[in-house]
């Protein structure tokens, strides 16, 4: 045994006096207290009304702990688009289902895909299988996805007729995401957090403005200066309606939301912080007034240069994608909120061996108090389920021990 010091790792990370050790030797499914077959029967489950709770609680998941900042046992860890294409049981279903709005918007079709990774990897946290455009007819936009271009909106809103044809969001039409996410939490119980999602008002605007996916964002941007009254008004309603839809999620069972502001990072930092972060910022208050322990996540592709100004939005936790070196980003962030991320999703084309040396450095430099592991993108098309698996084997072996309490820096070691 040798162990290795985090200080020439991350030597500017100043945390509470802690230490992290792997215990090489993967635990099955079994040992962790779980079925191995572990078989999901949607038509039987009576779905119930759940009571939110105000208070922390021993019996929160991992997860919703390490984003509270609460003491853990080891980093808890999930993957964005853990659930999808690179996964051999989805490809099957997606062949009986080819429609992406039918496999996102009927309630067992959710269900089952959301369950795959479950049933597969047990992760510790369990994402809803939706889109964060799901919500768009509910407040009068329709879309079609197709299978080139992607979303498609054919009648962009670029004018004040286009804004008048908007009203509140129906969360009536959106009864699939609720009744799934209810099935999710008693599926699951609490040994995983259940996560809900939304986009962030600028992303969604995007779509809406460009009529689609773009590469350029010359439409809304220069809306910022052409049209700037249009575009807050726009930014306000959807403010309006996915605080709403959040609340709603929550009531529905989610422990956790995801706030993706997936295209905030194409903004310069100071346009970002006029009109991205003032809709968020309105949004986390709205949430906290009603859930202020439901914890809220925010995630922006593309954040380095955003990343204090993301804190000041007032999330619990503050995901870095995989550009972001993790020692860096908790040096400028603080021990004061929760971080998640960022093993690169390229990393899990490489040999295994690598795979757990770079989840062991993330781990390190993120310390041991408020951190989720995750990559610092969706899963790639094409990645081996075998390094999914190994990616949670790897985080379940970890364990974080005290030392010390009297140290002013901390000396996390890693123990091998």
């Amino acid at each position: 045994m040798s162990f290795f010091s985090l200080t020439s790792v991350c030597s500017s990370l100043a945390v509470k006096s802690t230490s992290l050790t792997v215990q090489l030797g993967f635990q099955s499914n079994e040992s962790n207290g779980f079925p191995g077959g572990f078989v999901s029967s949607l038509k039987k489950t009576k779905i119930k009304k759940f009571s939110i709770a105000c208070s922390s609680s021993t019996t929160d998941p991992l997860l919703v702990k390490a984003a509270r900042g609460d003491p853990v046992s080891r980093p808890p860890a999930w993957m964005m688009r853990q659930a999808g294409r690179y996964m051999a049981a989805y490809r099957k279903l997606a062949e009986k289902h080819p429609s992406f709005r039918e496999r996102s918007e009927t309630t067992d079709l959710i269900v089952e895909i959301s369950l795959q990774p479950w049933d597969a990897f047990r992760p510790d946290g369990v994402i809803i299988f939706s889109d964060i455009l799901t919500p768009l007819p509910a407040f009068g936009v329709p879309f079609d996805i197709e299978e080139v271009k992607g979303p498609v909106i054919q009648s962009p809103i670029r004018s004040q007729d286009g804004l008048r044809a908007l009203h509140p969001i129906d969360l009536e039409k959106l009864h699939f995401v609720g009744e799934s996410l209810k099935i999710l939490r008693q599926e699951v119980g609490d040994h995983a957090a259940v996560l809900g999602f939304v986009g962030a008002p600028w992303t969604i605007a995007t779509y809406m403005v460009e009529g689609g996916t773009t590469r350029t964002y010359t439409t809304i941007k220069s809306m910022c200066h052409t049209a700037p009254n249009l575009l807050r008004a726009l930014l306000s309603h959807l403010t309006k309606a996915i605080s709403e839809y959040i609340i709603y999620q929550v009531e529905s069972g989610a422990h956790c939301i995801q706030i993706f502001d997936s295209w905030g990072g194409q903004l310069p930092p100071d346009v970002w912080e006029q009109w991205s972060m003032p809709y968020i910022t309105e949004i986390v208050s709205v949430v906290r007034t009603k859930y202020p322990k439901t914890p809220l996540v925010l995630y922006i592709n593309g954040n380095g240069g955003l990343l204090e100004r993301m804190k000041g939005t007032g999330v619990d936790v503050i995901g870095l994608d995989w550009t972001v070196d993790m020692a860096d980003g908790r040096q400028r962030l603080g021990n004061d909120i929760s971080v998640q991320g960022n093993v690169d999703p390229a990393y899990l084309f490489s040999p295994l061996p690598a795979v757990t040396e770079e989840i062991q450095r993330v781990v390190k430099c993120a310390g041991t108090r408020g951190h989720i592991l995750n990559l610092g993108h969706g899963v790639l098309v094409g990645t081996p389920e075998e390094a999914v698996a190994h990616f949670f084997e790897v985080t379940k072996s970890l364990k974080y021990e005290s030392s010390s309490e009297n140290q002013a820096m901390e000396e996390s070691k890693l123990l091998v």
